[in-house]
């Protein structure tokens, strides 16, 4: 699996993800870095085959309107502290990879995951 990281979350996420063994790329490694359009995530997201991580609920709009990113990881925590994020992250990757085998919309919150189709 390949990831794209939006500029809202932190570029750690990358790291954190990418210590799995995972191909990931943050907007900060773009050339426009926190500038790059939603556009150009989709775009990326398309021709690189990428799962796209966001808060950002453009994504959602676009991926059942338009079926574009292909793959989507929703955030949906709202605003949590950094060290909270990392380990809802640390603690949840597994059940978020899993969830992708079969779902092309994964979701998480604060409390759960939920893989959509």
């Amino acid at each position: 699996m390949k990831f794209l990281i939006d500029a809202q979350l932190l570029y750690g996420l990358k790291l954190l993800i990418a210590s799995s063994g995972f191909d990931v790329i943050h907007t900060d490694d773009l050339p426009d870095k926190e500038r790059t359009t939603d556009n150009q995530i989709r775009r990326i997201s398309l021709n690189e085959n990428r799962i796209v991580v966001s808060k950002d609920a453009d994504f959602v709009d676009s991926f059942y309107v338009q079926g574009i990113p292909k793959q989507l990881l929703l955030i949906s925590t709202g605003n949590i502290r950094n060290k909270e994020l990392y380990s809802l992250f640390k603690a949840n990757l597994p059940k978020i990879l899993d969830l992708f085998s079969h779902c092309a919309l994964v979701e998480m919150n604060n409390d759960e995951i939920i893989g959509h189709e």
